[in-house]
């Protein structure tokens, strides 16, 4: 495999594990899915982390997101894939298949799942 494509695959794993964050933070259903509020939302904290508040920010809402991920059985159980790797100190198991869902440019709904060589 190329170097290439492990840094494509290193990030996309990253971009959804950043996706989860939102949906396990209920952003989503809070929403409704009104990508335009969550990318608004996004946008404050990005300020507000640029601001003379940013360290108090930061060190807030890290303590408030470590609290969680501890209070979480799924992170304790690791089974988690939201939750950091290097905190569950547990060994990285590839999962047997994944399931991506995508939205066409037309609104279609299309789920694809790929196996271990996919």
């Amino acid at each position: 495999m190329h170097t290439w494509q492990l840094e494509r695959r290193k990030r996309t794993r990253h971009l959804i594990e950043l996706g989860g964050l939102v949906v396990k933070a209920r952003i989503v259903d809070l929403t409704g899915d009104d990508r335009a509020t969550v990318f608004g939302a996004l946008l404050w904290m990005a300020d507000k982390l640029q601001s003379d508040q940013g360290e108090s920010a930061r060190a807030l809402w890290a303590a408030k997101g470590k609290q969680a991920f501890d209070a979480d059985p799924a992170t304790r159980k690791g089974t988690d894939l939201t939750a950091p790797m290097h905190d569950l100190n547990l060994p990285r198991v590839r999962p047997r298949s994944r399931a991506i869902e995508a939205v066409t440019a037309r609104g279609e709904q299309r789920i694809r799942t790929f196996g271990q060589n996919g």
